[in-house]
């Protein structure tokens, strides 16, 4: 078994655990990483917006 294939398990098993044993705090990650995404993504589109005006 390849190194890749036993880490890529390894941090599945991790998640699985983590969202497991602390869903509150698992669930603040996820909406943080979307608010942060949310906010390269508006911009990036006022970028655009004031490139093209």
């Amino acid at each position: 078994m390849n190194m890749k294939k036993i880490l890529t398990w390894a941090g599945i098993a991790f998640l699985l655990f983590f969202l497991i044993s602390a869903p509150a705090q698992a669930s603040a990650t996820v909406t943080g990483i979307l608010d942060s995404l949310r906010g390269a993504a508006e911009s990036v589109i006022t970028f655009m917006q004031n490139l093209f005006q």
